[in-house]
């Protein structure tokens, strides 16, 4: 379970700055008690809202307060409006149009709470954008400047949200686990270093999808790869039916201590496109097809002889192409064991791939995040992001739950 532990917040250090702000806040304000400071902050915020949708209004009737325009529609006042924050309730100024039709944004129309304005911000940092960006979203859109470093401390917020999620308890039993790698590139002391997520995506006894975990680390092993799996274990797993991973240095080994009952597919996908690399253009399509008859096959058997022909075919003109097929063997062919339905689920990482997509997109606004903590709080809140969407079982997974049921007995409840 997650520590109960309630975070607290240390204040940074005082710089020339905030004591010139403080002094001018207590000047102002008059302030002599905590009550004093929650009243001036509310009405701050009071100031710094109106002072927001001042700015919508400008950007919507096209034309600053200041100016004169021929247009049929002006401003028109402020209407007060009670609203709730995180400092209690406050009265705010919403300036109005004469033809009733300006739609505020910072606070929209019958909004009554404004306490989730920092999920505004999270929720652009949830789409993969740097605080920079996120900053000067505001002051293009709101004429707001928020610093970075606030950005960055509201972020830092789902840092104990993201510590219960990786601590919570799992499911006894996954039938399967699928492991794949992204890579990102992150600053540590001003030296850019390739660091690497490794993200694993359950299927749970119901057939639904499940992030189970994402771990950042540099060096695979079966070190590295058995305390993952320990720390599963320890979450409250104790058996998973098929393990489908590429070729992680070290997992598969780990798999064989951890979770001994377990079968680890190997990726077919990845298996494929690390054969056809070795392939020149001309040749691929017909080398992908030839590669596809194997794991077509209806039995390992005949999956080995279809085998030994391919690499007997081609192994004049691409010598190295079929070598890892001998290698990693043992791994490729658990798939035959199963039907058309469970091949489909466990041949290759595909399930995660839609997920994959949500991260690499990460990659594509982000070339380099500025700490490894950084990188895990976007790829938390992408995963909260792509994960809303999965709300039904996986197709046909009355009939391959009903085929795990047999080929794994009594390991799954019934």
């Amino acid at each position: 379970m997650a520590n109960e532990k309630k975070s607290v917040y240390k204040c940074k250090p005082l710089t020339d700055g905030k004591r010139e702000i403080i002094q001018k806040l207590l000047q102002e304000y008059d302030i002599r008690d905590a009550g004093g400071l929650q009243e001036a902050l509310r009405d701050l915020l009071g100031g710094t809202i109106k002072s927001m949708m001042e700015a919508e209004m400008d950007n919507y009737l096209g034309y600053e307060k200041s100016q004169r325009s021929d247009s049929d529609n002006a401003r028109n006042g402020h209407k007060v409006k009670r609203v709730r924050s995180s400092l209690g309730e406050m009265e705010i100024e919403v300036p109005q149009d004469r033809n009733s039709e300006f739609e505020p944004q910072v606070v929209k129309k019958r909004q009554k709470d404004i306490s989730e304005i920092d999920q505004k911000i999270i929720s652009m940092y949830a789409k993969g954008m740097t605080t920079r960006q996120i900053s000067d979203t505001l002051m293009d859109i709101y004429g707001f400047e928020a610093s970075e470093g606030f950005i960055s401390d509201v972020t830092d917020k789902l840092l104990p949200q993201i510590e219960e999620w990786q601590n919570r308890p799992l499911e006894s039993v996954y039938p399967v686990l699928f492991i794949d790698a992204i890579h990102y590139s992150v600053r540590d002391n001003g030296v850019i270093r390739k660091l690497a997520a490794y993200v694993i995506l359950g299927i749970t006894c119901d057939g639904r999808k499940e992030v189970v975990s994402i771990n950042i680390g540099e060096n695979e092993s079966s070190k590295y790869w058995l305390g993952v799996l320990n720390e599963l274990k320890n979450r409250g797993v104790q058996d998973v039916l098929v393990i489908c991973a590429d070729g992680l240095t070290g997992v598969k080994d780990a798999i064989s201590v951890a979770f001994p009952k377990t079968e680890y597919q190997r990726c077919l996908v990845h298996q494929i496109r690390n054969t056809l690399k070795y392939v020149a253009d001309k040749d691929r399509k017909e080398f992908a097809n030839d590669l596809k008859d194997i794991y077509n096959a209806p039995k390992e058997s005949l999956g080995a002889e279809i085998r030994d022909r391919v690499a007997e075919k081609w192994n004049a003109k691409y010598p190295h192409a079929m070598k890892s097929w001998y290698t990693n063997w043992d791994a490729l062919t658990p798939l035959y064991k199963f039907s058309e339905n469970v091949r489909k689920l466990i041949y290759t990482t595909n399930t995660i791939e839609s997920l994959n997509s949500s991260y690499r997109r990460l990659n594509r606004q982000r070339s380099v995040f500025p700490s490894d903590q950084a990188l895990l709080k976007a790829l938390y809140l992408a995963t909260l992001e792509a994960t809303r969407k999965w709300t039904l079982p996986i197709r046909n997974w009355g009939a391959i739950y009903g085929e795990f049921c047999i080929m794994f007995e009594g390991r799954l409840p019934e």
